[in-house]
């Protein structure tokens, strides 16, 4: 069964100290909660898209909307779909011609795909059983 988050928090640590990121997902309806550490590139590809912020040339995760775009399918959802020795794995879901696609992704790079938009992130209700 898959479980509807949304992207509760990002949190990006970039000092000469330090330099740590995560996002936080958390259940649309319900209370459970849970962070995945991601690397601080992507954190900022996800806090910039959230933000709308546009830049001169596209960035990777730009580039894959763009791909996906370009050849006629449709992002459906992001899901984290597993848990396996302390690392998430995720797919992208698209749509092209009526059927779906799943595309193995890295959380955080799926996340940063979908940031932004509308489109859904999905937990694995075993990924979730598992972290919380």
């Amino acid at each position: 069964m898959l479980v509807k988050m949304n992207l509760a928090r990002i949190v990006i640590v970039d000092s000469e100290d330090e330099k740590m990121s995560m996002i936080v997902l958390r259940e649309l309806d319900g209370e459970r909660a849970f962070p995945i550490l991601i690397g601080i590139h992507e954190a900022y590809a996800i806090d910039r898209r959230m933000k709308g912020i546009a830049v001169q040339r596209p960035l990777t995760h730009d580039l894959i909307e763009r791909l996906i775009d370009r050849l006629d399918c449709q992002l459906e959802q992001v899901v984290i779909s597993e848990l396996r020795d302390s690392t998430f794995f995720a797919k992208l879901v698209l749509r092209r011609d009526g059927e779906l696609i799943e595309v193995d992704s890295r959380p955080s790079d799926a996340i940063a795909v979908g940031a932004g938009t509308s489109i859904p992130i999905f937990v694995d209700e075993s990924v979730l059983k598992e972290v919380c």
